[in-house]
């Protein structure tokens, strides 16, 4: 009796559930929500680390955009003691500007060249840094790989003055290039003041400017790929032709296409100075850009109405860009710079 109770017993306490392995509920979220104070308090910090910064985009970037309203006047800077007199006293003259503007074709060389050089150099620079970007990620010397970032990141420091004045040393008419042509008997070539050539030419220097400072992101989108990708692709058979088109590209597509509709955005905005310095050379019809075009034909003039309306045109084809282009990226499965979820 005593064995059978004892067997009861046991056969109770198997069957009952252990305390230690019994679940604990997770505690409730109150739902409560820090005070302002507190996350002031708490991260005060963080925002006087960003407040520079933040105060540099207000004065320099939002606040200008206030100025696009005088492309609907007749802006005159002397109807006034300060500039909010001559705007308050300045016509309004509706969409006038823009037809001044529409009706001009020094404005549509303009566009032209702009348009022109944009996609020139989508094509032909673009994808030049992803090609760098690769190549160095590949390189198995750090040290290696350290020297020859630094030679390729270092131009991008030079103001455009200095790279016109060193593609002048040394492809100019009395430059290395000329130089070293005629000594061996030939007819130099005429880079630097063909209008012909001139798209071919500012892209080169852009490419030697800054073809090392925009790896930088495709650097980093390289570093965050999973190696072991690369070690299961090798164990398999791939090749590196196999693994770069199956594992590199596809790691560095959201980057790529992040970038690019970027670029787009910033399709009618090519440059000023580098166009600037070289307009007396390659003439207007070659150089003309919209940025050299408003400075031409809108600040050296005193027309700023007729200058803020061409900004304000190339602002909305510039925002009609991006967001076609992000559509497209959507429809092709990626992220793009912003999404609705």
């Amino acid at each position: 009796m005593t064995t059978r109770n004892t067997t009861v017993a046991a056969g109770s306490d198997r069957t009952r559930p252990d305390a230690s392995t019994t679940p604990v509920p997770a505690p409730r979220r109150t739902g409560r929500r820090l005070s302002l104070r507190a996350r002031l308090r708490r991260d005060w910090q963080l925002l006087a680390m960003v407040a520079p910064g933040f105060v540099i985009l207000l004065v320099f970037s939002y606040v200008p955009i206030l100025g696009n309203v005088i492309a609907f006047q007749d802006y005159n800077p002397y109807l006034g003691d300060n500039p909010l007199q001559a705007f308050v006293n300045s016509n309004w003259i509706g969409f006038g500007q823009f037809q001044l503007l529409f009706e001009d074709p020094a404005f549509w060389d303009a566009f032209r060249n702009t348009l022109a050089i944009t996609a020139f150099q989508l094509v032909f620079f673009f994808p030049l840094p992803i090609v760098l970007a690769i190549m160095l990620h590949n390189l198995l010397s750090s040290r290696l790989r350290g020297f020859i970032q630094t030679v390729v990141y270092l131009p991008h420091f030079f103001s455009w003055v200095l790279v016109v004045s060193f593609f002048v040393a040394m492809l100019g008419g009395a430059g290395l290039l000329a130089q070293t042509m005629r000594e061996a008997g030939m007819q130099p070539w005429n880079i630097m003041t063909n209008p012909d050539t001139f798209i071919i030419l500012v892209t080169a220097e852009a490419v030697w400017k800054d073809i090392g400072w925009g790896t930088i992101v495709f650097l980093a989108a390289l570093s965050t790929i999973d190696q072991n990708l690369y070690e299961a692709a090798a164990a398999d058979g791939a090749g590196r032709w196999r693994r770069l088109w199956h594992i590199t590209l596809p790691g560095l597509r959201p980057v790529i296409v992040l970038l690019l509709i970027l670029r787009l955005g910033d399709a009618l905005s090519v440059g000023f100075e580098q166009f600037l310095l070289q307009r007396d050379a390659v003439g207007r019809q070659a150089s003309e850009v919209l940025d050299t075009f408003v400075y031409h034909f809108s600040i050296a003039t005193g027309n700023y109405g007729y200058g803020a309306a061409a900004g304000l045109f190339k602002a909305a084809i510039g925002l009609c860009l991006i967001l076609a282009a992000n559509r497209v990226a959507h429809m092709l499965g990626e992220r793009g710079i912003y999404s609705r979820s």
